[in-house]
């Protein structure tokens, strides 16, 4: 019985057209009863008293029984024309079956409602301002056109303010402003301004003040706004208004409305639900049943459960004469009144789960705190921030520890703590951006597709850290952005070249003015991710200085087991870099400290050959022949790279659209006019695509800047080609030797000792190098000399002439330091050469290094030496047996029109090329 009066009592607040509800209980039943504005019903509970659910609660169910539909609590009925004081009104819409307060501050219309109620006649008018602000004086034209019929309940003072109780009868449409006696005015008209208790939206004026004044007759706290006595205006007489009831368009088949009904009634149903969730649970619907008789009862409710819509959707609603539309306004107004509940709910929830996660947490540390247990690391981090914060607080604005803590908390707030790209993962996608973005570099490509195959397989990014190596100009850090792309990850570059200063990487300490974080803190600042791609570009220039040294502190940065708690002097908090992908880029690795080698895995990058830079062309770039082409490569871009390719091409495009743009004859410039054949166009009209031959090279590039490799085309005894790699790529180089000294031998011999001719000093033989040999070239020379020493005592023992020559070893192009041990086989084969005074076989050139025994041991820069050799027009190349593998592994086109010999032994290189010629000069 409790359960039902109490539910029926909260439904009455929230629906003002009950106006007494009553209840009896028998031994089975429960009846209530409820008298409204709209008529009278009676209920009664099916359910007995002494049952319940099974989970012990209790559910009452209702049948509506018509007692006296014709019996009204008013009897008051509003003609079609009727005359009512108007009183105008801010806020929502006054809709029919609802009640509210109005506070009165003019004298006048106080009178008048006092007069009106003494005498009988309860109505008034009130209409819903059009937007303006309370406290005023508001002319008639400024209120909506259609208003309310209100009846006035009770009223009492309260200071100088009449406090109304009025509720809703019907809905009234304004025809003209009249004065008091039916006599129609024609000037214009104004009416005080009220305010309203109950509305959602109550604002008072700048001009009004509250106070508190005790509590209403019903118990209600309540509140007076009392207005100054500057913002009172005395209003004329006019306050009356002729009216007319607005009468609803019914449609001409009920069933065109029925589905719309049934959705306001059960839209109706679900805000009630949210509003008052009572132990009814689903049969709230039995409060809606009366309005069910009335559709245009049934949307008034509906305005009067949206108290989170708009004024203007309201007073849409409260406007509209036809049901049908007034019915589809009440669905959207509805919806978007659920719409606002569930919102409320999302917050409430994620309110409740904050204030959850907050109320266990401070528990657990209470606890900890009573066990003397440590606090964690990650709350430890989040003390010292809360710390920074209350410091801040209390530092004043123009301070320079103000400006230093702010900034220290701007760049802590600026990492992203736990933010990351999601990756693309998508093998199949990732070749072909790899394959669209560079040609050729397998190597490179099938190491990220492995790396991503790892990933796939292993979910976790860790491991060796990628250093790609190779000549300039090749595609090393566009490449690293490509694979940024491919597996969807921002992309950050920073070079360490020439990089001195450790701060530049672990940070500045604060102390220190104008301190900064170091460069991975920069990058999680810039790409708010915590697992970009971060390129490390330059590598093996890292420098050292008296700051500390930069190739330490990589250390940290790049070992996957310590970058997870990697420290900035800066932030001097640990920040997670195990999500980073790291690549690094060098030239040469010779120069990379070890230690920071053995956490990289080294890979070459190769460089190009004539024909891979060929396809690196389109012709939407360059329209040129196929010999022009290989001219261009040939003459004047040499290089491993593409770069330098990149930049003739871009001059020849420069040039070209000078003279087309300065109105010059492209053409004339290159018409020979001593020739009778007719050169090729250079501008392709159709296309707009520049058209270079051969012979124009020279006009848009200049002179040659290689002419050959080959500096003897027929190499004299003493002078062999040998093959050198260098950062640049291979080239050709060779090695001359010569007799520095005149010696004549003579065949007498006397107590051991050789007689000379005059003027030459005994002795054994020498040699001499030149060229700006390295020291370990130089050591490769005299183990060279002593093998070529004891070949010739094997293979020719009647040849002494190393033995007494004074020798003069010599490697071109002085000015360009060499050193490496890759010539030894080349030197050795000099020597021999210029002591049988026979040449090598022709062209046929060789690379390979020499042990004392004669052993030909591996070389590196196979690719490079034979794309050399094949450049200056070698059709046999020698190469260590044990670089087999190396060859085996290149392209068919770079192995195509060469002829290789693997050798293990020098015994093998002289007997290529010197015996028949040995055997010949015996025979």
């Amino acid at each position: 019985m409790k359960r039902v009066l109490r539910a029926a009592a909260q439904f009455r607040v929230l629906v003002p057209h009950i106006s007494r509800i009553s209840a009896q209980s028998s031994s089975r039943l429960i009846s209530v009863e409820v008298i409204s504005t709209l008529g009278s019903r009676r209920f009664s509970s099916s359910l007995p008293s002494n049952s319940g659910n099974e989970d012990g609660s209790k559910t009452a169910k209702f049948v509506f029984i018509e007692e006296d539909p014709d019996k009204k609590l008013i009897q008051e009925k509003p003609a079609n024309s009727l005359d009512v004081p108007i009183i105008p009104l801010d806020g929502l819409p006054f809709f029919p079956g609802s009640k509210r307060k109005l506070f009165i501050y003019d004298v006048a219309l106080q009178d008048l409602i006092r007069k009106k109620f003494d005498s009988g006649l309860r109505q008034v008018g009130i209409f819903s301002n059009k937007g303006l602000t309370e406290g005023t004086v508001a002319p008639v034209g400024c209120t909506y056109g259609v208003g309310t019929l209100a009846l006035i309940d009770s009223f009492r003072m309260i200071g100088q303010v009449l406090v109304v109780d009025v509720i809703a009868r019907s809905r009234i449409q304004m025809v003209e402003p009249i004065a008091e006696g039916d006599e129609a005015v024609r000037e214009p008209c104004y009416l005080p301004n009220v305010s309203h208790l109950n509305s959602r939206r109550h604002r008072l004026s700048r001009s009004l003040k509250f106070s508190s004044a005790g509590k209403d007759d019903d118990g209600s706290k309540t509140h007076t706004a009392i207005r100054d006595d500057s913002s009172l205006v005395e209003p004329k007489n006019v306050i009356y208004a002729r009216t007319k009831e607005l009468v609803s368009e019914e449609p001409r088949h009920p069933d065109d409305i029925s589905i719309l009904k049934t959705a306001v009634f059960h839209a109706i149903q679900e805000v009630m639900q949210h509003k008052f969730p009572w132990d009814f649970g689903d049969q709230t619907s039995i409060w809606f049943l009366p309005a069910l008789d009335n559709v245009s009862t049934l949307c008034d409710l509906a305005g009067t459960m949206c108290t989170n819509a708009t004024k203007e959707d309201l007073q849409r609603l409260f406007e509209e004469s036809s049901v049908k539309k007034r019915l589809e306004i009440a669905c959207e107004v509805l919806a978007k009144e659920k719409l606002n509940f569930k919102m409320d709910e999302q917050v409430q929830k994620t309110f409740e789960k904050a204030h959850k996660e907050i109320y266990l947490r401070t528990k657990l540390n209470s606890i900890m705190k009573e066990l003397g247990m440590d606090k964690d690391a990650k709350q430890v981090q989040i003390d010292k921030v809360e710390q920074k914060l209350k410091g801040l607080l209390c530092l004043d604005v123009n301070s320079s520890e103000f400006s230093v803590t702010r900034n220290y908390l701007d760049w802590l707030s600026d990492v992203p703590w736990g933010k990351s790209s999601e990756e693309n993962l998508d093998l199949d996608r990732a070749a072909k951006i790899l394959d669209e973005d560079h040609y050729g570099m397998k190597d490179v490509k099938d190491r990220i597709l492995e790396f991503m195959a790892v990933r796939i397989l292993k979910k976790s990014a860790a491991g060796k850290i990628l250093c790609l190596h190779g000549p300039p100009g090749i595609g090393k850090t566009s490449i690293a952005k490509s694979i940024a792309r491919v597996l969807g990850r921002k992309y950050y570059r920073f070079s360490v070249g020439g990089m001195s200063d450790v701060a530049e990487i672990k940070g500045h300490r604060r102390t220190y003015v104008g301190a900064m974080p170091g460069k991975m803190i920069q990058c999680l600042k810039l790409v708010a991710t915590e697992n970009p791609l971060v390129l490390i570009d330059e590598i093996d220039k890292i420098g050292r200085g008296g700051y500390g040294d930069p190739s330490s502190a990589l250390l940290e940065l790049l070992d996957p087991e310590q970058n997870a708690n990697f420290s900035d002097h800066y932030l001097d908090v640990p920040v997670d870099l195990s999500k980073v992908l790291f690549i690094c880029t060098a030239n040469v690795t010779d120069t990379i400290p070890e230690a920071l080698a053995d956490r990289l895995e080294l890979i070459e990058v190769s460089g190009y050959v004539a024909e891979e830079k060929a396809c690196a062309l389109s012709e939407e770039q360059l329209v040129i022949q196929e010999e022009s082409i290989e001219a261009m490569i040939k003459s004047y871009c040499r290089e491993s790279g593409v770069r330098n390719l990149k930049k003739h091409i871009e001059k020849i495009f420069r040039k070209a659209a000078f003279k087309i743009a300065s109105g010059m004859s492209v053409q004339s410039d290159f018409d020979d006019k001593n020739s009778s054949a007719e050169q090729p166009k250079l501008i392709e009209r159709k296309t707009g695509a520049i058209v270079v031959d051969k012979s124009s090279l020279g006009k848009y590039l200049g002179l040659e800047k290689f002419t050959s490799d080959r500096l003897y085309q027929v190499t004299p005894p003493g002078i062999v080609m040998g093959l050198a790699w260098t950062s640049m790529g291979g080239c050709a180089l060779y090695i001359e030797t010569s007799l520095s000294k005149r010696f004549v031998k003579s065949s007498n011999k006397a107590d051991g000792e050789s007689s000379q001719t005059k003027g030459e000093q005994n002795g054994d033989g020498s040699l001499e190098t030149t060229g700006q040999l390295g020291e370990v070239m130089k050591e490769s020379t005299r183990a060279s000399y002593t093998v070529a020493k004891s070949t010739l005592i094997r293979k020719v023992p009647d040849n002494d002439f190393l033995e007494w020559a004074h020798i003069h070893l010599h490697v071109p192009e002085g000015a360009t330091p060499k050193d490496g041990p890759s010539a030894g086989v080349t030197i050795t084969t000099a020597l021999v050469s210029l002591a049988l005074n026979k040449s090598a076989k022709q062209d046929i050139a060789m690379t390979g290094e020499i042990s004392l025994t004669g052993k030909v041991l591996p070389v590196g820069g196979i690719r490079e030496k034979v794309i050399a050799a094949k450049r200056a027009g070698v059709k046999s190349v020698i190469l260590p047996e044990e670089n087999r593998k190396d060859f085996d592994d290149l392209p068919q086109f770079i192995k195509d029109g060469v002829e290789i010999h693997f050798v293990s032994h020098y015994d093998q290189v002289f007997d290529l090329l010197f015996k028949e010629s040995v055997e010949e000069s015996g025979a």
